[in-house]
């Protein structure tokens, strides 16, 4: 039996994340670093690595994901700082990810992100299988940069740590990768529409919504 018998290429974004995190679930890696008992982790510069081709995309995907279901805890907080970094180098043009030493040692728990892909496809996995190649034109090389810069504001979103700023950004992000790593534009618009809308709502809707609530309490207080 030959190795591709034997290891098929498994079909969808989701299923190819999985396949790459789920041999490192019990890596003697995390426990010969760590000791007896630890918990398996992978570096990000590891997951980086073994993404290979289109790794932009299954990059910022694997990394968007904890951003966009409700109720994960510690993990945005770990991945933000990458995405803008990951943005930022499509934004510039770069064909392949670079992580600074820093980032590349940046350890993510494999069980959390594991449980975030099963649950990823439990609720929404149906959305990739209308994901496929159409209008190349928009995930081209060109193209890229451009989406890279836009993709620097939702990522920048989710790096600040308030209520709202990460979820739907997360989602928009989420979408955009996988119509990077499907070739498919109607993806990427639709992600990029999401996430920038929703941010300009925050933009424009957050200040007046603090006004409102001050004048509210300050009302309230006011003797009759």
């Amino acid at each position: 039996m030959t190795a591709s018998q034997a290891s098929p290429t498994p079909r969808g974004a989701l299923a190819k994340i999985e396949a790459i995190l789920r041999p490192h679930l019990d890596s003697r890696e995390a426990s010969a670093e760590a000791g007896p008992g630890a918990k398996a982790t992978i570096s990000l510069g590891a997951l980086s690595d073994l993404m290979e081709e289109r790794a932009f995309g299954l990059l910022l995907l694997v990394l968007a994901l904890p951003c966009c279901l409700p109720f994960v805890y510690i993990l945005p907080q770990l991945v933000a700082l990458p995405m803008v970094v990951l943005a930022g180098q499509m934004a510039t043009g770069r064909r392949a990810p670079w992580l600074p030493e820093t980032l590349r040692k940046r350890r993510l728990p494999v069980a959390s992100l594991l449980d975030v892909v099963t649950r990823a496809q439990r609720y929404g996995g149906w959305l990739e299988r209308f994901a496929h190649p159409r209008f190349p034109a928009v995930t081209g090389d060109r193209a890229t940069r451009i989406i890279g810069a836009l993709l620097i504001v939702p990522c920048l979103s989710i790096l600040v740590p308030l209520p709202l700023t990460n979820t739907v950004p997360g989602i928009g992000v989420a979408l955009t990768a996988v119509g990077l790593i499907e070739r498919d534009a109607l993806f990427v618009v639709l992600g990029l529409l999401a996430a920038l809308i929703w941010v300009a709502i925050l933009v424009i809707g957050g200040p007046a919504l603090i006004y409102f609530l001050i004048s509210f309490l300050l009302n309230r207080g006011a003797p009759a």
